[in-house]
Order: structure tokens, then C-alpha cells, then sequence
């Protein structure tokens, strides 16, 4: 009876632990900067800080969908998407940064293309509006007196876009794709070259966010998640090898396919998010509205002070 006794209690406690876990739902794609979160999953992280988190791939022009309709409460994605989102009504915010593009997002073109001019009246393969893709072309084209109205976009989600131009798609002159697919024509130069990537325009950016009323009701949930996506960044710098392979496995990739796309981003420790949102996230912010707004991706500049929530860097 003493052992049945036991048992029950431990069967018990564990159900109690188990029922303190809070269920998060996460928006994300197979973006390598994305991967660190899908480590702390696999790697336990989360569930050691008292979170249940469910990891969705959701393509980024869908994702804002996914939390209007309450099918994740919290996304991964780039600085100026959370723009867009807020500013066609869906309340999100940022708390804190995952990485920094060092050469990851990137165009490339078809041999004939010689310079970013030489787009004029051409086809880009890019997402649609709203989407990361579809804002570095944007950028891109007003950084050389451009504007997508003097090209022709098809909307490809990155991995098609990248495939299109190593199939040597008829009608398709250039494509805006990040790493890992990024990585796929870098091995196969001749069906294109890469014009131009982030290290030559720097404004790609990757955050962490949620609705406001998540963050409300749930602030030890978000001090987890941000908790935690530090971890795994430690435990990507302590024990690479394996987190390589496990980020890897979840794209599709070996550890050491996975860690050549790295190669080409930075993640973001806790000094780095705190120097980042001292004033570059506003700036850079308020940029990207200024041309999401002139790009007529948005109609109305949303309220910027509201976009980031820094409370639980600390």
C-alpha cells in the first residue's frame, strides 16, 4: 500500500508539473535564423522552463492569418513584417531579436543581368507583399533609384523561387530566396549569381513576437520564450556539433549542410538585443514604414512605440 502510495504522489507531482506548463503555439518557417527555437524545443529547453510549445510552419504571408485567427499566439519574422501586420490590424508585438543577415537573403539573377539597373522591365520571383522577400527586392530597387513598379513580380515562395532559377525557368530574369535555398545556388553557379545579399544591404532582421493579450496574460510564458532562445543560442556555442545536426534534421539538412547556411547570419545573444533595441529597432523601423508605406504595402503608418516590449530582456 506504501508503494501504491508513492507512486501516486509521483504520478501526481508529475501531472501538477505537467499542468503548470503553459501552451504556446509558434508561427515560423525553415528559415535558418528561425532554428534556434526549434531547437530549445527538441533539445527539452522549453520544457524545462515550464512551456509546452507547439512549432507550426506557417509561410510567412500566411502567418499574420494564423494569429488574427488565434491558431498561434506568438512568430518569428522580420523587423518590418510586424510593420505591415499592425498596420492591417493585427495587434503583435515584438520582444526580442533572433538574428541578423549577414549575407543569407540575397537576388540572384540570370547570367545576362550585370547590374541591379539592368531589372528594368524584368520578372522577379519574390513573395508576395507583406513578406520579407518581397520588402529586401523593395529595398533593393529604392537603394538604385528603383521601385517595383519598373519590374514585373511573380509571387514564388522562396524555396520555389530559388528552384526556378536553378531549373533555368523561361520568363523568370532574377528571384529573391534567403539560406538555405540561398545555399542551392551557390553550389550551382551556373544557373545564376547572386547579385546582391545582405551584406551589401543590411535590412534583414529577425524577431520574436506575440499579441498583446498573450503577453499580458501570459508575462512569466513570454520571459520563458525569451529565457530560453538564449539557452539554446549558448547551447549552439557550446556544443555545436550536435546542435547543428538537430537544427539540420528539421529542414532537411546534415549538421553540416546546416551549419554552411549559418555561416551567413548571426544570432542574437542577450547584449545584442539589448544594444539592438536601444535605437536601431526604432530606426530601422521606422524606415522600413516610411517605404512599406511609399511601396503602397501599407496604407498607414501604425503606432511604433508599440511594436517592441523589452520588459522580458532582462
Amino acid at each position: 500500500m506504501k508503494k501504491l502510495a508513492a507512486l501516486s504522489l509521483i504520478a501526481f507531482a508529475a501531472a501538477a508539473v505537467h499542468a503548470q506548463e503553459t501552451k504556446v503555439a509558434v508561427g515560423i518557417s525553415g528559415w535558418t535564423g528561425f532554428a534556434p527555437l526549434t531547437l530549445a524545443k527538441e533539445a527539452g529547453i522549453f520544457k524545462k522552463n515550464g512551456l509546452d510549445v507547439s512549432i507550426k510552419k506557417i509561410p510567412q504571408k500566411d502567418r499574420h492569418l494564423a494569429i488574427a485567427s488565434g491558431d498561434v499566439q506568438c512568430a518569428a519574422t522580420t523587423v518590418e513584417t510586424w510593420v505591415v501586420w499592425n498596420a492591417n490590424g493585427v495587434a503583435t508585438t515584438q520582444i526580442f531579436q533572433l538574428d541578423k543577415s549577414y549575407g543569407a537573403d540575397g537576388m540572384v539573377v540570370k547570367p545576362a543581368i550585370a547590374k541591379i539597373a539592368d531589372l528594368k522591365g524584368k520578372t522577379v520571383a519574390a513573395s508576395a507583399p507583406g513578406t520579407s522577400p518581397y520588402f529586401a527586392l523593395a529595398w533593393i530597387l529604392k537603394k538604385n533609384g528603383m521601385s517595383v513598379k519598373d519590374v514585373k513580380v511573380v509571387n514564388l515562395e522562396p524555396q520555389a523561387a530559388a528552384n526556378a532559377m536553378i531549373a533555368g525557368t523561361d520568363g523568370v530574369d532574377a528571384a529573391m530566396t534567403y539560406e538555405p535555398y540561398l545555399g542551392a545556388v551557390r553550389a550551382k553557379p551556373e544557373a545564376g549569381k547572386i547579385i546582391a545579399t545582405t551584406l551589401d544591404y543590411p535590412m534583414v532582421m529577425d524577431t520574436f513576437g506575440c499579441t498583446p493579450k498573450f503577453l499580458s496574460e501570459n508575462p512569466k510564458a513570454a520571459k520563458a520564450l525569451t529565457d530560453s532562445y538564449f539557452e539554446a543560442v549558448d547551447l549552439i556555442k557550446r556544443d555545436p556539433k550536435k546542435s547543428f545536426e538537430i537544427m539540420g534534421a528539421d529542414v532537411k539538412q546534415t549538421g553540416e549542410q546546416f551549419e554552411g547556411s549559418a555561416k551567413y547570419l548571426r544570432w542574437q545573444d542577450r547584449d545584442a538585443n539589448n544594444k539592438f533595441f536601444s535605437g536601431e529597432h526604432a530606426a530601422f523601423s521606422k524606415e522600413a514604414a516610411e517605404l512599406l508605406l511609399e511601396a503602397g504595402i501599407i496604407r498607414q503608418i501604425p503606432d511604433l512605440t508599440k511594436l517592441a516590449d523589452t520588459r522580458f530582456l532582462k
